[in-house]
């Protein structure tokens, strides 16, 4: 037990919290900012039972971790690079919603609205769904800066198959709204999720 109060538990649990902490908090206060308070939801706050488990189970594999393997934790520059990583996916992540402003939503638009506009400058020139690759590059990070080899795999793979199904459903009212225009932005802008066209 006493290698939870150790120096590399309090500074990776440390980081760990304050990243999920400001993630959380950011992202619901960047959509008031954007949509405002009356038409934001908690739901902005991201978070869901699949969510609270997933977190469960890397702070429990941590806690084993560092119990009976506490030289796994140690190796810095692994660690130093996923925190790296934590900062870069939520840099992406937040100049995406401000890039898109209001045509970034948390859920996804099934009806075209009338301020429903295509983005494809800024971020947008690089990556379609530069949201979801920053939450992506975020989640993996959380992992790697705790040094959590099984959940950085879960994570993943997980979060990859969650995005490898909601970039075409999405995508699919995309192009109903957009016709041509996206099919052209979509054959020439990657998703920003490897391995998903």
């Amino acid at each position: 037990m006493t290698e939870l109060f150790s120096s590399t538990a309090c500074r990776q649990l440390s980081q760990f919290i304050v990243a999920i902490g400001f993630f959380h908090v950011s992202e619901y206060f960047l959509a008031v900012y954007i949509h405002g308070r009356s038409n934001v939801t908690l739901k902005s706050l991201l978070i869901s039972k699949n969510y609270i488990v997933a977190m469960i189970c890397s702070l429990l594999e941590y806690w084993l971790e560092i119990t009976f393997l506490p030289g796994l934790k140690e190796y810095w520059w692994i660690s130093n690079s996923g925190l790296g990583m934590v900062v870069f996916g939520e840099i992406i992540r937040k100049v995406a919603m401000v890039t898109a402003g209001h045509a970034f939503t948390h859920l996804i638009k099934v009806h075209h609205e009338e301020q429903h506009r295509l983005v494809t400058h800024g971020i947008y020139g690089f990556v379609r769904h530069p949201g979801y690759c920053g939450f992506f590059i975020w989640s993996v990070g959380t992992q790697i800066m705790l040094l959590n080899p099984i959940c950085t795999l879960a994570f993943a793979v997980v979060v990859w198959k969650f995005f490898a199904g909601r970039i075409p459903y999405e995508e699919f009212f995309l192009r109903q709204f957009f016709d041509d225009e996206y099919e052209e932005y979509a054959q020439s802008v990657p998703s920003g999720v490897p391995f998903v066209k």
